[in-house]
């Protein structure tokens, strides 16, 4: 019904395996900037996402989804960014800190861009994270750094886009969440349904 990965370690939010998906680091913002400050720990609140942030909330807090439909449901309560996308754009030339392209939790050793919708995603001891879709890059990525948009898109070898900027969530277990913190994946019942943008 459910699978389980790295439940095994006694110490789940203290990783002794570096290979082992955890987070290196978690941001946040009270105002709508494209960058996160730098956090020693955030709260994750239920059906909010994080405390204290900018897009906190039941319904929509992206400026442009709030211009369509205030109503609308918060899909996007929380952003998570592989570093392994900052690998990637280092060797283009890009340099990236965590945090600086708007992520609630930079994760390392986990292909979240690879896992399909509804995938819950328990970090430290007691948050949970659900996953509901891709971000959707946009041209504030080339404000921030000319040429960075086009270098978190790509194209499969089916030719379908590629959107490499992380992936969005939603609170359903509350939890502090810190650096170190390790993530165990739980997948959804069969058959899984790919991210999609949200």
């Amino acid at each position: 019904m459910k699978d389980l990965h790295h439940i095994n370690n006694p110490h789940h939010n203290v990783p002794t395996d570096t290979t082992l998906p955890s987070v290196i680091a978690v941001s946040s913002s009270a105002a709508h900037t494209f960058s996160k400050i730098s956090r020693e720990s955030i709260q994750l609140l239920v059906g909010l996402g994080v405390e204290g942030d900018a897009h906190n909330g039941h319904s929509v807090k992206h400026r442009s989804r709030v211009a369509k439909d205030p109503s609308q449901p918060n899909l996007r309560q929380i952003h998570l960014l592989h570093a392994e996308l900052f690998d990637e754009l280092h060797t283009l030339g890009f340099m990236i800190a965590a945090g600086q392209l708007g992520e609630n939790i930079t994760t390392r050793g986990i292909d979240l861009l690879g896992l399909p919708s509804g995938a819950r995603l328990h970090i430290g001891d007691t948050a949970v994270v659900t996953l509901t879709g891709l971000r959707n890059p946009c041209a504030q990525l080339d404000n921030f750094q000319q040429g960075l948009l086009a270098a978190v898109v790509g194209r499969d070898e089916q030719g379908r886009l590629v959107r490499k900027a992380g992936v969005m969530g939603i609170v359903t277990a509350a939890g502090s969440v810190k650096p170190k913190d390790a993530i165990v994946v739980e997948l959804p019942e069969q058959p899984h349904v790919r991210l999609e943008k949200v």
